[in-house]
C-alpha cells in the first residue's frame, strides 16, 4: 500500500489538532478528514472510505465502541457492492479490560492508548492498514488473556465468551509451515508469551542477552510481525504456542 488514507474521530479540540497536524506531515499518509462525535465519524468514514479510521472511545454522542460496531454493520450490508473495507484502530486513556476486550469485540482492528508515542502511532496505523492488528504494550496481556482462553469460558463467571479473536489468516500458517521455528525458537516464544523480557529469558535458559536478541529477531523475521506483543498474539492464534 503505498498511501494510507486516515480518518479521525476524536471529540477533544486540542487532541484532535495535535493528532490532525502530526497525521498530515507524514509521508505516505492522507488524511481525509476529522469528526469531533460519531455520528459525523460515521458519515465521514461513509463517504470518505479511509483506509484507516482513528476513533476515540469517549465521544459524545455514541462511544466509539458502538460506532465500531455500525461500521462494521454497514460493511457487512455493503458487503459484494463494494469490497472496500476500513481498518478501526481505537485510541483512548481507558486501558480497563472491560473496554479493550469490547472495543475489539465491536471488530477494532488495533488499539492505542493516548500515552502512545507519534511515531508508534503513525506504526499502528500503518501496520493496521497493513492487515495487522497493533496492540499497545500496556494492554497486550489482557488480549493474550482473551486469546489464550478455551473457547466458551467466560471472563471467571461462567458466562459464554463474547469477545472474537479473529484466527491467523491462512497465508500466516503456511508462512509458518514455510519457516519453521526451531526448539529453542519455540522455547523462547513461550516465554515471550509469559511475559518474560530478553534479560529474564537469558536467566531462565542460560544464555547470553545477546543470544537472546538474536532469537528473537529471527522469530519476528518468521511470523512477519514487528513486535513481541504481535509475535505472541500470533503464535498463540495459530497453535505454535498454548
Amino acid at each position: 500500500m503505498d498511501t494510507v488514507r486516515v480518518a479521525l474521530i476524536e471529540d477533544h479540540d486540542l487532541t484532535r489538532m495535535g493528532l490532525r497536524t502530526a497525521l498530515q506531515h507524514q509521508e505516505g499518509m492522507e488524511f481525509l478528514g476529522e469528526a469531533a462525535n460519531g455520528m459525523r465519524g460515521l458519515h465521514l468514514i461513509q463517504t470518505t472510505r479511509p483506509d484507516v479510521a482513528i476513533v476515540d472511545v469517549g465521544l459524545p454522542d455514541i462511544d466509539g465502541i458502538e460506532l465500531t460496531r455500525r461500521i462494521r454493520q454497514s460493511q457487512a450490508e455493503a458487503e459484494g457492492e463494494d469490497s472496500h473495507k476500513t481498518k478501526v484502530l481505537i485510541l483512548t486513556m481507558h486501558d480497563s479490560e472491560e473496554v479493550v476486550l469490547a472495543a475489539f469485540g465491536a471488530g477494532a482492528d488495533s488499539y492505542c492508548t493516548k500515552g502512545v508515542s507519534t511515531e508508534d502511532l503513525v506504526n499502528a496505523v500503518k501496520e493496521t492498514a497493513s492487515g495487522h492488528s497493533w496492540i499497545d504494550p500496556t494492554i497486550a496481556n489482557i488480549v493474550l488473556r482473551e486469546v489464550r482462553q478455551p473457547a466458551g469460558v467466560g471472563a471467571g463467571n461462567g458466562e459464554t465468551a463474547t469477545v472474537e479473536i479473529h484466527a491467523v489468516a491462512p497465508e500466516y500458517k503456511q508462512l509458518i509451515e514455510t519457516y519453521p521455528l526451531t526448539s529453542r525458537e519455540l522455547e523462547i516464544l513461550e516465554l515471550i508469551a509469559a511475559g518474560c523480557s530478553n534479560a529474564d529469558i537469558s536467566e531462565k535458559l542460560y544464555i547470553t542477552v545477546g543470544t537472546v536478541k538474536t532469537h528473537v529477531r529471527s522469530i519476528l523475521n518468521k511470523l512477519c510481525v514487528n513486535d513481541r506483543t504481535q509475535a505472541a498474539v500470533r503464535a498463540l492464534r495459530s497453535g505454535l504456542i498454548r
